[in-house]
């Protein structure tokens, strides 16, 4: 039986994403989990969060997951969700200039403020609803069509060091192209939030279930 550990920091709707795990593969042992013991056994690591970076990186380094997160993200099939995909970067523009976990090179970077359509309607900040991903291959997009929509709330983004451009496999436009999904080795990481974007989502987590890790 696999088992996943859905990393517990304080922050996030975690039985969401525990539960959307469990449905996408019933036979899953899926575990909330705060405990660096558990997290490290599991055979797979899921890293979700919503809320402020610097709240984030605070709650990590209090508990000591910090740590534990470079660890497991260096050993094993791992999943960043949202602000669990932005604080695997080096940092964030938030809170003025916070510290993130390094994993990623790259920095988190806000929507500018008058962001325009092509039609010059207004867009709001957060980029809030349902949007066009534009997949590079990877096993984690298996049986997802191309130009799939996925759910997204959030203000900052992703922008990665531009000397390693393989980082990026999946980009959304709002209104010009931001990284949505990086991945290197066995992280795979997201801005949007596949438990929340039906049949689509479900597919992606089904196959980090399914993920032996190698890309």
């Amino acid at each position: 039986m696999s088992s996943v550990a859905v990393i517990d920091y304080g922050m996030g709707n975690l039985h969401s994403i525990a539960k959307a795990l469990q449905h996408a593969d019933p036979s899953a042992l899926v575990q909330i989990s705060a405990n660096p013991n558990e997290i490290l056994q599991a055979d797979r690591v899921v890293f979700p969060g919503v809320g402020a970076m610097r709240d984030c990186m605070q709650a990590l380094a209090q508990t000591g997951l910090d740590a534990v997160i470079k660890t497991v993200a260096q050993e094993k099939p791992f999943l960043g969700i949202c602000l669990g995909m932005q604080a695997l970067l080096s940092d964030s523009e938030e809170n003025g200039l916070t510290e993130c976990l390094g994993i990623f090179p790259g920095h988190v970077v806000r929507f500018p403020e008058n962001l325009q359509d092509n039609q010059g309607q207004r867009l709001k900040i957060p980029h809030m609803g349902w949007n066009q991903v534009q997949q590079v291959a990877h096993p984690l997009w298996q049986n997802i069509p191309q130009d799939s929509r996925f759910y997204f709330v959030h203000s900052y983004y992703a922008q990665p060091d531009q000397a390693d451009p393989a980082l990026v496999v999946g980009t959304a436009q709002y209104p010009s192209p931001f990284a949505c999904a990086l991945a290197k080795n066995n992280i795979f990481a997201v801005q949007f939030h596949p438990e929340k974007s039906q049949h689509v989502g479900l597919q992606l987590l089904k196959n980090f279930l399914a993920w032996d890790g190698h890309y």
